[in-house]
């Protein structure tokens, strides 16, 4: 059922950087829910694989000292959604993340595997974009960081390169204090579906909580890669509170989105639900950080 070649066990990230500076064709293995699948499918026979999924180094949820909340690769989507750091300064992650796939994928896959495929439909990863997240990848030359926003190159392709993997992804402390946020999953079937299309939004209101201080909107489905909705963002911006600015921002999401036709949808109705979407999420986003929406 499986052609796999060779499968090596990483017994630590350093040895994991060896062994995929040794195997150059080797491809990373989690918790499976994805290169198994691709494998049995015969698109990756043949191949050697090196497996990172017993490295508890790269699992779980913590908080570093100024502030930045960690979460290790290998964090199954399952604990994200019930860890406490997430439920309290990003639960939104964690709702996202619960939206993937059926229960027992949710306990196998990780959200590195989520992020490092690179498709644009992943529910982690407009949210993570929202969140201004930064990725830390282990590799032959050390440790280095990079915004998500670069991590993805395009289509299926995200930037680690010979001997690299993700080891983290690192949620500032500037980009959650204070922000409040919802995402919507637009899909087919109420589960077990990929996203048609998804929005994640971030606000952060003034202290008397009339405006909006800051917003930051993110999509998946909405082009080759996730990405964010800038002009939109932009619109948004010191404005106030009201039925009047939610439909500025909405209209002004097509500036940023560029969705295609699919069998799954049209672009044409692509760019209406990222309007209809876009709108809800703000309102929510505003309700929770305490706004009252003025009709």
């Amino acid at each position: 059922m499986y052609d796999i070649k060779a499968l090596y066990e990483a017994e630590s990230v350093s040895h994991a950087v060896q062994l995929l500076v040794e195997h150059k064709d080797a491809d990373i293995i989690a918790g499976g829910s994805d290169v198994l699948v691709q494998m049995r499918e015969g698109r990756r026979a043949g191949k050697e694989l090196v497996s990172i999924y017993g490295l508890d180094e790269l699992r779980g949820v913590s908080m570093e000292d100024d502030g930045t909340i960690r979460i290790g690769s290998l964090t199954s989507f399952s604990h994200i959604t019930k860890d406490p750091i997430i439920q309290k300064y990003i639960n939104v992650l964690g709702e996202a993340v619960d939206m993937v796939g059926g229960p027992q994928i949710r306990n196998i896959g990780t959200i590195g595997g989520n992020t490092c495929n690179g498709v644009t439909s992943a529910d982690s990863a407009s949210t993570l974009h929202a969140w201004d997240a930064i990725v830390e990848i282990a590799g032959p030359e050390g440790i280095r960081r990079e915004s998500i926003h670069d991590f993805y190159i395009k289509a299926k392709k995200v930037d680690l390169r010979p001997g690299e993997l993700q080891v983290a992804i690192l949620i500032p402390k500037e980009s959650y204090e204070g922000y409040y946020g919802n995402y919507i999953k637009y899909a087919m079937r109420n589960a077990m579906d990929i996203a048609t299309l998804g929005c994640s939004v971030n606000v952060k209101l003034s202290q008397d909580k009339a405006v909006i201080e800051d917003v930051r909107i993110a999509y998946g489905v909405a082009g080759p890669v996730p990405l964010r909705a800038t002009h939109a963002e932009e619109t948004g911006r010191g404005k106030a509170v009201c039925e009047e600015t939610f439909e500025q921002v909405a209209a002004a999401v097509l500036q940023d989105i560029a969705p295609r036709d699919s069998w799954r949808a049209s672009k044409a109705f692509r760019e209406h639900i990222a309007q209809v979407l876009c709108k809800r999420a703000l309102k929510e986003s505003v309700r929770l950080a305490g706004g009252a929406i003025n009709e």
